[in-house]
């Protein structure tokens, strides 16, 4: 059996993966913090889980684990020394934030307008999206687990980038996001009186954290919308694309089975069918749909569980190919 540590147990996405490695058949934790609830058993704090004893970050050894997760949120101060502690004690890290995801760090300066803390770090991280970079997670120390929202660009533009059927660089995101996505932490935007029967979009156009990413691993340039739904989980993401003259139904439906008809969590429907939230909640698997509206025009639809595959199963994804299992084990059914 592998042991793993997860820093920041208590979060929506540390709950979610605590759930899923507790299915797990080659893994079991060997510790779990928190904060506010240092000192208390996991099964207080969510009643179907173990009685694991949850424990401050300070009071943690990862030489004691092969694994470690950081589900801890974006800017969290501790986080550099966290992995750093980490991979000191020959600890493998799958890290949930975005600080290292943006591999340039000229790049990550002039989108967060700081300097990277730890660009010796930055320099290690492998992107975290199996289906794009599984052979370098493989022989990864530290992986960057990819967002919830860049995941549902990614996967949908990456086959036509690589086959060139897009008529130019530019395309426009247009995402929903459930308002698990915002975190555990209190915020105005997301208590259920402001997000109840209502609808919104925010952070619109270059100013949200995750477009550098998307533009990153797809070599385009994007125009972002998100939006908040009512709901509490999953992302559907609607991508407006102008196609080379020539490209048909057929041809989509062609580059999509060359790129994903042997991966195991993505599912490519049929020309002019396309996904909804329910086809994916509570799952690790993206379903794309695509249809042409018009000749050199096609709107492409992508759908993920945030928490899932967008987070803690993608989390697992990487795990299992970091120690060495097979990819699907623990994500399946």
């Amino acid at each position: 059996m592998a042991r793993v540590g997860i820093y920041g147990a208590t979060g929506y996405t540390g709950i979610e993966l605590i759930k899923l490695l507790s299915r797990h058949p080659e893994v079991e934790i060997g510790f779990a913090t928190a904060r506010s609830a240092a000192g208390q058993r996991l099964s207080e704090v969510f009643p179907i889980l173990s009685d694991l004893r949850l424990t401050a970050v300070e009071e943690v050894d990862p030489a004691t684990v092969d694994l470690v997760f950081t589900c801890l949120p974006h800017n969290t101060p501790d986080l550099i020394p966290i992995v750093q502690r980490a991979l000191a004690a020959g600890a493998r890290v799958v890290d949930f934030s975005d600080t290292f995801r943006i591999s340039d760090p000229q790049v990550y300066a002039a989108r967060r307008g700081k300097e990277h803390p730890a660009p010796e770090l930055l320099a290690q991280a492998v992107y975290g999206l199996p289906e794009l970079h599984r052979e370098r997670i493989r022989q990864a120390r530290l992986v960057a687990n990819t967002g919830c929202y860049p995941l549902t660009a990614i996967l949908p533009l990456v086959p036509l980038v690589r086959a060139d059927l897009l008529a130019d660089s530019t395309v426009i995101v247009d995402s929903k996001s459930g308002v698990s996505g915002a975190g555990r932490s209190l915020s105005l935007k997301t208590h259920f009186g402001e997000t109840h029967e209502t609808f919104s979009a925010y952070n619109v156009g270059r100013v949200h954290r995750h477009l550098a990413e998307m533009e990153q691993e797809t070599g385009l340039h994007i125009i972002f919308a998100p939006h908040l739904l009512p709901v509490f989980r999953g992302i559907l993401s609607t991508i407006y694309v102008n196609l080379k003259p020539g490209v048909d139904e057929a041809t989509l439906a062609a580059v999509y089975a060359d790129a994903y008809a042997a991966e195991p969590f993505v599912h490519v429907l049929p020309g002019g069918r396309l996904p909804e939230l329910r086809h994916v909640q509570h799952t690790n698997h993206v379903v794309i749909g695509y249809q042409m509206v018009e000749p050199g025009r096609a709107i492409l639809v992508a759908v993920i569980d945030n928490l899932v595959k967008g987070a803690a199963g993608q989390a697992v994804q990487n795990m299992n190919l970091l120690l060495g299992f097979a990819e699907t084990v623990g994500l399946m059914g």
